[in-house]
C-alpha cells in the first residue's frame, strides 16, 4: 500500500516536471521569435516604396514572414519576366516526373550539341557531343549555376514547356508559365521572354517547397537543399549575413533583374521576391540599377525584420577582392 502511494506521488511529480520542461522549452523557443506589428509592416512598405520610386523601370515586390506576422505586396500580382527564375518550376515539374516513375533518376542523360543555348556563359555548352550527365548534376547546373543549356535539356526531360504549363495549372500555379519553345505562346515570349510569373506566386513556390507541399516531401526537401547552393550571390543574397541559411534563385535579362529568397532568419523565416521590368539601365556591371535595387531592398527587409542584428552590406556589389591596377613581383 505504501509502495503504491509512493509510486503515485513519484509519477505525479515526474509528470509535473515533464510538463514544466515542455513549457520552458516552448518559452525558450518563442523567445527567439519576434512578431511584427501592423505599424511596423506599414513602415516597411513605405520604406520599400520610397526606395523604388526613383527606379527607372517598374518593380514588383513581395515580402512575407512565414509566421504571418508581416506581409508587404507592391505590384506583387502583376506579370513580370522570370528570366532564370523559370528554372525553379521547370525542375519542379521534372522532379514530379521522377516522383511518379516516368523518369529514371539513375539513367544517364545524353547531351547533344544541338541542344546548346547561345545565351549566357554556360558550362554545359562546352560539353562534347554525345557526353552523358547524371540527372542530379543536370539539376545542379540548372539551379545553382543557372546554366541555360542544362535548363533547356531539363525542360525537354520534363516533357517540354507545354507539359510543364499543364503541371503548373493542375497544381494551381495560375500565373507562372513557360513561353520559350511552346506552341501558341510566341506573343508571351515576345513580351516576357522564357517565362512569366508574379512576385507573389514565385515567393509562394518557395514557401510550398519549404512546407513540403509542392511535389512530395522528399522531392521538396531535395530541391530545398539544391536551392541553398546558389553560385550567383552578389545581389540580394549579399545583404544577408553569411551564417544565415537562405535558399534562392536569381534571374537577369537585359531589361529585367530578379531574385527570390527564403531566409531562415533568427526571429523567424521570411520570403522576399523582387522582379523588375522595362529597366532603362540594361548594362551588365555590378553597378546596374536593377542589381543595386536588389541589394538595397534585401538589406532594408533584413534590417527591418531583424533589428537586433543589423547588417550593413554594400549596395555597389562585391567588396572583396578589390581589383588591382598592377601586381609587381
Amino acid at each position: 500500500m505504501l509502495r503504491s502511494i509512493y509510486w503515485d506521488i513519484k509519477e505525479g511529480l515526474l509528470h509535473r516536471l515533464f510538463v514544466f520542461l515542455v513549457l520552458m522549452a516552448a518559452i525558450f523557443f518563442c523567445a527567439g521569435c519576434r512578431s511584427i506589428s501592423s505599424s511596423e509592416s506599414h513602415d516597411l512598405e513605405q520604406t520599400l516604396r520610397i526606395a523604388i520610386e526613383s527606379f527607372q523601370g517598374e518593380v514588383g515586390v513581395y515580402v512575407r514572414k512565414l509566421d504571418g506576422g508581416c506581409e508587404v505586396a507592391i505590384g506583387a500580382d502583376e506579370l513580370y519576366p522570370t528570366a532564370s527564375l523559370i528554372k525553379v518550376p521547370i525542375v519542379m515539374a521534372l522532379l514530379d516526373k521522377v516522383e511518379v516513375g516516368q523518369l529514371d533518376w539513375n539513367r544517364p542523360i545524353l547531351y547533344r550539341t544541338s541542344q546548346r543555348s547561345t545565351v549566357g556563359e554556360d558550362l554545359m555548352a562546352k560539353f562534347k557531343d554525345g557526353s552523358e550527365i547524371s540527372l542530379d548534376k543536370l539539376i545542379f547546373l540548372t539551379q545553382s549555376v543557372s546554366d541555360n543549356t542544362a535548363a533547356r535539356l531539363a525542360q525537354d526531360l520534363a516533357g517540354g514547356g507545354a507539359a510543364i504549363n499543364r503541371w503548373l495549372a493542375s497544381n494551381q500555379w495560375l500565373h507562372t508559365r513557360v513561353n520559350a519553345r511552346v506552341d501558341g505562346r510566341s506573343p508571351f515570349y515576345d513580351q516576357y521572354g522564357w517565362g512569366q510569373t508574379t512576385p507573389r506566386e514565385m515567393a509562394e513556390m518557395f514557401i510550398a517547397l519549404r512546407q513540403r507541399r509542392a511535389i512530395s516531401p522528399h522531392a521538396d526537401e531535395y530541391l530545398d537543399r539544391m536551392l541553398g547552393k546558389a553560385y550567383w550571390d552578389d545581389e540580394a543574397l549579399s545583404a544577408i549575413p553569411s551564417d544565415v541559411h537562405v535558399i534562392s534563385k536569381q534571374g537577369a535579362i537585359n531589361a529585367s533583374r530578379s531574385e527570390v529568397l527564403l531566409v531562415s532568419a533568427p526571429s523567424g523565416p521570411y520570403v522576399l521576391c523582387v522582379i523588375t521590368r522595362n529597366q532603362t539601365d540594361q548594362s551588365w556591371g555590378d553597378d546596374n540599377e536593377g542589381f543595386q535595387l536588389l541589394r538595397q531592398l534585401s538589406r532594408l527587409v533584413w534590417n527591418a525584420l531583424e533589428p537586433g542584428r543589423p547588417y550593413e552590406s554594400s549596395l555597389e556589389g562585391p567588396v572583396w577582392p578589390k581589383p588591382h591596377e598592377s601586381i609587381s613581383k
